[in-house]
């Protein structure tokens, strides 16, 4: 036992005295940033994203440090002093990779900060992206990695100007022969931002397809995400497929009025006009007494007539509101007070069913 107690001793003094100042700050900022990825990443991150995501970018910050820990470990404890160089460079290429990866992630936050807005998205403020602060963090995105890949191919003693340009034309070949599936979304996405016209926070109309009505919640390198508020779930667009639609941005007012809806309904040519109108007004003054409607009451209701039809007189009224991300409870809201006030009023909103008849005399058969 003493034996054994005494070997241990003797190889944990050799490998105290193996490491030096600078191993133990290495190996001691590694573990730090384990101990810390989560607080790390959740200050870089402002986005809120699902728990399992957020697990995949803690797992992959620790892994990277873990990795260096186990590769510095290799090359002081069990690697012969003869190949320590093949230790050196397996350390150095995870140093760098990860270093890499963390200045990318930080110089995107940074850019986010200084050239991003602050906006609210879902009921949070954060700040979101713009076309200045996604440039930016493309372009030193672009800038890392050619200077991670060069360290790289350094590193692993690529030092010939052939080797070197094999292993970087390669990588080349491969980023050009898939630019069709990356090189659209990405600069789709930048022309989005750019135009400002689909913000994130802003609710917009999409009529392509099967119409619905959306909150723009993040616009990605590659896709766009918005929350479908009728059905309450996210939708992902390509961005180069989002460019192709036809978008009414719906937070973009084209005056301080604010967004002017408008709200149809069929109602039979034996009500007077003047009794129509009435019911309208008394419907908009109940929604002027409800601070909590939606809609504007200092602009008075618009009210006409926008079809003769053979059954009935088609009205339209146009109101203005500022809730834009509550339109659909504002519509209900107003058009069942429609309806309450029309029953009480003794006006019908079901469109009536009519029939043309030819009266033709016997005698006119005969």
């Amino acid at each position: 036992m003493t034996d054994l107690l005494g070997g241990f001793s003797s190889d944990f003094t050799d490998i105290v005295n193996r490491l030096g100042l600078i191993d133990y700050t290495v190996l001691a900022i590694n573990i730090l940033l384990m101990i810390f990825a989560r607080r790390i990443l959740t200050f870089i991150y402002h986005d809120k994203v699902s728990d399992s995501r957020r697990l995949n970018r803690v797992y992959l910050f620790r892994a990277l440090n873990l990795l260096i820990i186990l590769s510095f470990g290799y090359y002081h404890l069990y690697l012969p002093i003869s190949d320590r160089g093949l230790g050196l460079k397996l350390v150095s290429v995870f140093v760098v990779i990860y270093l890499g990866y963390l200045f990318a992630h930080i110089i995107g936050y940074l850019a986010r900060q200084r050239f991003g807005k602050v906006r609210e998205v879902n009921g949070v403020k954060k700040s979101v992206e713009t076309y200045n602060s996604r440039m930016l963090g493309l372009l030193s995105g672009i800038f890392i990695f050619i200077i991670v890949l060069i360290s790289v191919v350094q590193i692993l003693g690529f030092s010939g100007l052939l080797e070197a340009g094999g292993v970087i034309g390669f990588i080349g070949v491969f980023l050009a022969l898939t630019q069709n599936a990356w090189a659209p979304d990405i600069f789709s996405g930048l022309i989005i931002l750019n135009s400002g016209m689909a913000e994130e926070g802003d609710v917009v109309e999409i009529t392509e397809g099967v119409p619905y009505l959306g909150v723009v919640y993040k616009t990605k390198m590659f896709h766009t995400e918005i929350l479908n508020v009728v059905n309450n779930h996210r939708i992902m667009l390509k961005n180069s497929k989002l460019r192709e639609y036809t978008i009414h941005n719906l937070s973009k007012f084209a005056s301080a009025k604010g967004l002017r809806e408008k709200l149809h309904f069929k109602i039979g040519y034996e009500v007077e006009a003047n009794k129509v109108r009435a019911m309208f007004a008394e419907a908009f003054n109940a929604a002027k007494d409800d601070g909590n409607s939606g809609i504007e009451p200092q602009y008075d209701l618009d009210i006409g007539i926008s079809d003769t039809a053979d059954h009935a007189i088609e009205w339209v009224i146009y109101y203005y509101t500022k809730d834009v991300k509550n339109l659909i409870k504002t519509r209900q809201y107003f058009r069942e007070l429609i309806w309450t006030t029309a029953r009480k009023r003794g006006i019908a909103l079901a469109t009536p069913l009519t029939h043309a008849v030819d009266m033709v005399t016997k005698t006119q058969i005969e």
